[in-house]
């Protein structure tokens, strides 16, 4: 199968994975349903089509904290990235370096920050989870600023686990043990060139940021289990000055819905946030993404960068995400359907597919510059009820 969509990586990564990764990226919390919402709202976000201009010249590239991007793209921190092929996050981080775009690492990642930091020349984001044991964390920070990272994502709707159906019924969460071991076993023999390619030549399997606190676990017997033992659920407002205490650079708060967290952010100095429901993973229900953006633009102002995520499968949503006031748009499970169906060049590719489908956009809605994107470009509400 030859992909020409983000959706034919998906194909591709649900044949080649074992069931429990696979459910682990594309699945949500409880029912599903912000994580269908995040989808069907943004691709219900109609472009207003305009002719006649002269788009011969289109200019995708925008600055974000301090950086030059060749388009508002990053690719977002998931957690087991590296698992959907062989060291993954260093494949993916190879990706990004090349397309200009920024990489994102996880605090769960497979790969730790010094061996993406030997891959990669250019820095990268690191995404931060609050762990309970605070010198642990000083650490941490101290070996994503040795790595060199650009900028710190601090995650923080993730005090405590969603509760994520398709992850138990897989065996990824709540199967620990030999049975457990024995269930995920026999998921990976029937997927034998993954199970050549990372369960064997992949190796080390662990979540490789936090080996130090995980004793004698990988981190991947229970992967939830470890996750509710070890996050921190007592995380407030107040840790920001522990974390500025330890991170001099741009810090970005990613997990923000409501108007008000977006103002309470901006006043204690953070210079950006993420717009996310953390991929419907979370707390189902809640609005999509693209509902949650524009009042918490209008609330914010120019006082932060407002990033966003979620639902976005194509350069088109990436336009409608800008359209509503996005600075930058990250890209989640875009990449890792992409990486678990065609390692670094599947990334690559599907990173081409998305500036290449953006540039169609630009040029049918008249933007000639990312500047150029904005609520004019969309059809109002009015005027497709008039319709």
């Amino acid at each position: 199968m030859k992909a020409a969509s983000t959706l034919d990586y998906r194909e591709l990564a649900r044949r080649r994975l074992p069931r429990f990764l696979f459910e682990y990226i594309d699945g949500g919390s409880y029912a599903e349903q912000t994580l269908r919402r995040n989808v069907a709202d943004l691709a219900d976000i109609a472009l207003r089509q305009r002719v006649l201009n002269d788009v011969s010249r289109l200019d995708l590239t925008t600055q974000l904290f301090g950086s030059r991007l060749s388009m508002p793209v990053a690719l977002a921190p998931i957690g087991l990235a590296g698992m959907n092929a062989r060291r993954g996050e260093v494949q993916a981080a190879r990706a990004a370096r090349d397309a200009g775009v920024p990489f994102c690492l996880s605090t769960v990642s497979a790969c730790p920050l010094d061996e993406v930091a030997a891959a990669v020349a250019d820095p990268f984001w690191f995404q931060l989870y609050m762990i309970r044991d605070r010198g642990f964390m000083r650490a941490l920070l101290a070996q994503a600023r040795e790595a060199g990272c650009s900028a710190l994502v601090f995650t923080v709707d993730m005090p405590v686990p969603g509760s994520r159906y398709r992850d138990y019924r897989s065996g990824l969460a709540g199967a620990s043990g030999l049975l457990g071991s024995l269930r995920r076993a026999f998921q990976a023999a029937i997927r034998p060139s993954w199970a050549w390619d990372v369960g064997v030549r992949g190796r080390p399997h662990s979540l490789g940021n936090v080996a130090p606190v995980l004793g004698r676990n990988s981190g991947l017997e229970d992967f939830f289990a470890w996750m509710r033992n070890n996050f921190d659920p007592t995380v407030s407002w107040r840790d920001l000055d522990f974390i500025r205490a330890e991170w001099s650079g741009p810090l970005v708060i990613k997990g923000i819905l409501d108007a008000e967290d977006a103002r309470q952010a901006a006043a204690l100095g953070a210079d950006g946030i993420v717009v996310s429901n953390h991929g419907g993973r979370q707390l189902d229900g809640v609005p999509s993404t693209v509902r949650a953006l524009p009042p918490i633009v209008d609330a914010v102002g120019d006082a932060l960068a407002v990033l966003a995520d979620g639902g976005v499968r194509s350069g088109l949503d990436v336009v409608r995400m800008l359209a509503l006031g996005a600075r930058t748009v990250l890209l989640g499970r875009a990449w890792a359907y992409a990486l678990a169906g065609g390692g670094e060049r599947g990334v690559r590719h599907m990173l081409a597919l998305v500036e290449a489908e953006m540039r169609v956009a630009m040029a049918l809605t008249g933007a000639t510059s990312i500047d150029g994107i904005t609520t004019d470009i969309l059809v109002k509400d009015a005027d497709r009820r008039g319709q």
